[in-house]
This record gives C-alpha cells, structure tokens and sequence, in this order.
C-alpha cells in the first residue's frame, strides 16, 4: 500500500504545523479501511490498514511530546497495540496458506504412493493407505491448519473488540484535537 502524498507540506512553517497535517493524512488513512475490514475475508484491507496504522504510529512516536498535546503519545501507544494486532492477524494470513500447500504436497504424493502399491492390481486394496510416507506430517499439518485458523478467528475478533474501544474512546476526535494543541514552553 502507497502512502498518501500529504498536501500542504511547508518546509518554511513551523514544524508542529507541518507534523500535524501528516499526522491528520495518516490518520485518514487508517479511517479509510472502515468498513472493509469488518469483513474478515478482506485479508488485503486488514494488512493495508496494519501499515498505515505503523505510518501514523511512527510520526506519533516521533512528533507527539515535541509538537503536541498529552494525548498523541497516548495515541501513539493505542495506535502501536492495533498494529500489532493486525501483525499477528497478517501473520496467519500469510501461513495459512504455506501450511495449506505443504499438506496438498502431503496429500498428492501419498496418494501417488498408495497408487503405486496398488500396481497392476484389478482393484486398489486398503492397506495401500497404510504406513504411507506422509501419514505422520499430515496429521501434523492438518493440527497447524486448525489452530493457524482458530488462531485467525480468535485475533480477528479481537481486533474488532479494539476497534471498537478505539471508537468509543473517540481516538480519532480526540488525537484530531491533540494535534492543534501546541506544548507550553518550558
């Protein structure tokens, strides 16, 4: 997923100006998955909004005690968690389908096998499947697939959770106002 080119951009202003229109194009951008990953089948919609949550987090972490109110480090930290959650959800997007393919792999050439023994027989007898070379890795790899699945389900509505704590804590609203806010001098 391409950044969004932040619009405005003056390297003459003051640099919490400018570190607040980044911040607001960031946020935006997180914004603008919703609805789509509410959708748990929108694997693509969910990593692209685990990058743009680690973009805006990054210019949080960076700019909030120097050019902001209290809440954009708070922002920033709350921003960090949903990143991470939607890491772990990519992570079993991404194995899902490598542990799928070796158990076809698995699969194939077992039955290849069990063909083989069945030779020039009439019939193929059962205890062909038996003892075959993958039997043990098959099983294996059927038990990650359940639990990368279950695994997947289980981050997903956590992630829902969040995403719904971070509405109701009005993330959004709140780090829009800590951004117009400027530090007191010391």
């Amino acid at each position: 997923m391409r950044a969004r080119k932040v619009e405005g951009l003056d390297p003459s202003a003051p640099l919490a100006d400018q570190a607040q229109r980044i911040v607001l194009t960031r946020l935006e951008e997180v914004e603008a998955f919703v609805p789509a990953v509410f959708d748990a089948a929108e694997v693509e919609a969910l990593h692209d909004m685990r990058i743009a949550a680690k973009r805006l987090r990054y210019v949080l972490e960076t700019m909030a005690e120097p050019c902001f109110g209290p809440y954009a480090a708070e922002a920033a930290e709350r921003t960090k968690a949903l990143q991470d959650l939607l890491g772990d959800v990519h992570d079993c997007d991404v194995l899902l389908p490598r542990v799928r393919a070796l158990l076809d792999r698995a699969r194939e050439e077992d039955r290849l096998e069990a063909r083989r023994r069945g030779g020039d027989r009439r019939d193929l007898p059962a205890k062909a499947v038996r003892g075959l070379p993958h039997a043990s890795s098959r099983r294996g790899l059927e038990t990650l697939e359940l639990y990368v699945q279950a695994r997947r389900e289980h981050l997903f509505e956590r992630f829902l959770l969040l995403w719904r704590d971070l509405e109701r804590e009005g993330l959004g609203s709140r780090l829009r106002y800590a951004i117009t806010e400027r530090p007191v001098p010391r």
